[in-house]
């Protein structure tokens, strides 16, 4: 039998808007971290045929005025299939997808299983005690909450 992974030509699906230096920079940044990070893991391509790529599944990343909030796309993905490390401010969530057993011949294969990994550093610290995870409906949601000194507080003019 064999399995095949689609094939994704594009890993975002809202491509930077023309003219957005900002967010085409952060676009190709992106790539080039998963061109390397895949390399290393595999420079000669020799474990290709053995065994699948890891992925990364697709997410949204909101900031608001004292967390982060974490969304990936796990659909089908079991709780205990799923890490999350917290280090300073880099998160990092592997697991799996397992594939399921059929009893059929399968004639096509287009939804992801396997080993998934998806790293990314926060521009400010995170408070370990404020870490909630939480995965339903195949979304898993990580509120991270920052560090009281990193939270913007107001100072009040005195006159003198």
């Amino acid at each position: 039998m064999t399995i095949t992974y689609p094939r994704r030509y594009r890993q975002y699906s809202t491509p930077a808007r023309r003219g957005d230096p900002v967010a085409e920079i952060e676009q190709l940044q992106d790539q080039m971290g998963q061109l390397i990070s895949n390399f290393f893991r595999d420079p000669l391509g020799v474990l290709g045929s053995q065994q699948p790529p890891v992925w990364t599944p697709s997410a949204d990343i909101e900031e608001t005025d004292d967390s982060y909030v974490l969304e990936l796309e796990l659909p089908g993905v079991n709780r205990d299939d799923v890490n999350i490390e917290l280090r300073d401010n880099e998160v990092r969530i592997t697991g799996e997808i397992k594939a399921r057993e059929r009893t059929g011949v399968l004639r096509r294969q287009t939804r992801r299983v396997g080993q998934f990994e998806f790293v990314t550093t926060l521009p400010g610290d995170i408070d370990p005690d404020k870490v909630e995870a939480s995965l339903h409906d195949g979304v898993l949601t990580v509120r991270m909450g920052k560090t009281t000194a990193n939270q913007p507080r107001q100072i009040e003019l005195k006159e003198t």
